[in-house]
């Protein structure tokens, strides 16, 4: 008789990596498995860069390029917000002894044909050329309202109520402007729309205490990277799940064990990524997103060597924003001197490649650029009746906030139950962050 486990998971992207780590730390008997060759799944890390190029069908690399071995090229490379929920379930796992964290160097948006850094501080607040001298008194007052708000606290509440005012209604309490509010939503809360307007304030208010409280932390941005990109996650979980020497999955199990022979595995639960499914999941969109190669960083930027820039939607008459995000050999992604830069968004047009013109503009000039568009799947269900949980595809944006919150609600779903991390006073959570690799 085969074994029967609690849950299988398929598939290596890193929502699958993170369930398949917290249901092993939960004690659960848990078989993860793959079918492609390689770890990732649809945010596959690609190296060499000759892979890139075959990959996307553009013949080699040249020579300026430098060693191909140096580059390690997330297709879907995503920023990790320092005090999230993501980083405390990866430390929760302890797959952090495995990775190597670096902070990411600005957080821009784009407005008025400028690039300007995102404003959370007082000092950037005051050197801010985002807003007036007005609106700069005002929006340090709405700020010291977010930073000191309290959800247990109504003193904190100014009259408002978490629960039941609007967001648009806090902002109108501020006498904050449109353009306020764009960049306090989408650059700030990191909302991917405008729906949060009408929505009670309370998840926007913790969203901006989230950006705050990271930026914090290291003062250049909230976002973390991990050195040689995403593609270590899914490395570093599968060393954590079987501490065997590193090999590449073959046939279907990447955990060591090997699923040969046409068994047949039995579970309770079944988790895995749209690929896997594609009789229960629909198509909610299209995502397009360009990869390019360049030889310096991004203008105005003051030479970050990694950054995010989101340039709203209002900005471009458009429903959804333009995302850009920029790496480089500073975390271990690119050639010595080379940059990694990726646009992305919705697509809203039958010509996708103009959409992203805007983003693509603040780039130049390029050395080389590989464009991809891919459906945004989603379940159909729950999988509350099935028991099969099937993560959504990744979106447009350049932070892992969307995907954290899939994540939060599979396991919610798989579970029964919310994630909370264990009491830090439970030796398990307290040691973590000594071995961990995220920097102090």
């Amino acid at each position: 008789r085969m074994p029967e486990f609690d849950v299988i998971v398929l598939g290596t992207g890193l929502k699958e990596c993170v369930l398949s780590g917290l249901m092993s730390v939960n004690g659960k008997k848990v078989l993860h498995m793959d079918s492609n060759p390689y770890y990732g799944g649809e945010c596959a890390s690609i190296s060499p860069l000759e892979e890139l190029y075959k990959r996307f069908q553009v013949s080699a690399p040249s020579k300026s390029m430098g060693s191909g071995k140096d580059w390690n090229v997330d297709l879907i490379p995503k920023f990790l917000l320092a005090n999230g929920q993501l980083v405390k379930m990866l430390l929760y796992t302890e797959v952090t002894r495995y990775l190597d964290f670096k902070v990411i160097e600005g957080s821009f948006v784009y407005k008025g044909g400028k690039i300007h850094k995102v404003p959370c501080t007082e000092t950037e607040t005051h050197n801010s050329d985002l807003m007036g001298m007005f609106d700069k008194r005002r929006f340090r007052k709405f700020m010291s309202f977010i930073m000191n708000f309290e959800e247990n606290d109504p003193r904190t509440y100014q009259d408002m109520d978490p629960h039941r005012t609007t967001m648009r209604d806090v902002f109108r309490h501020f006498d904050l402007g449109d353009d306020v509010m764009e960049f306090t939503g989408h650059a700030l809360a990191l909302h991917i729309s405008d729906d949060y307007l009408e929505q009670p304030c309370l998840m926007t208010i913790q969203r901006i205490k989230l950006y705050s409280e990271s930026l914090a932390r290291y003062s250049l941005s909230p976002f973390l990277y991990p050195l040689f990109g995403l593609g270590e996650l899914p490395q570093g979980f599968r060393r954590l799940q079987e501490p065997l020497p590193a090999e590449p999955p073959r046939g279907r199990n990447p955990d060591g064990g090997r699923a040969s022979g046409g068994g047949v595995f039995r579970c309770k639960q079944l988790i895995c990524d749209p690929s896997y499914a594609p009789e229960r999941v629909k198509k909610a969109g299209r995502v397009i997103r360009v990869i390019c190669l360049l030889n310096h960083p991004i203008k105005n930027t003051h030479d970050a060597n990694s950054c995010q820039i989101i340039i709203p939607q209002t900005h471009l008459n458009r429903k959804s924003d333009i995302y850009i995000c920029l790496l480089s050999f500073a975390h271990n992604v690119a050639a010595e001197g080379k940059y990694m830069a990726v646009v992305s968004t919705m697509v809203e047009t039958c010509n996708p490649e103009k959409e992203v013109q805007p983003g693509l503009a603040l780039l130049e000039p390029i050395l080389e650029k590989f464009v991809s568009v891919s459906n945004l799947l989603i379940p159909m269900d729950d999988g509350r009746r099935s028991q099969i949980f099937i993560s959504r595809s990744y979106d447009h944006t350049t932070h892992l906030e969307t995907e954290t919150d899939d994540i939060l609600d599979l396991y919610r779903r798989v579970t029964g139950s919310e994630f909370i991390l264990r009491d830090p006073s439970d030796e398990r959570t307290s040691t973590k962050r000594d071995r961990s690799h995220i920097p102090a």
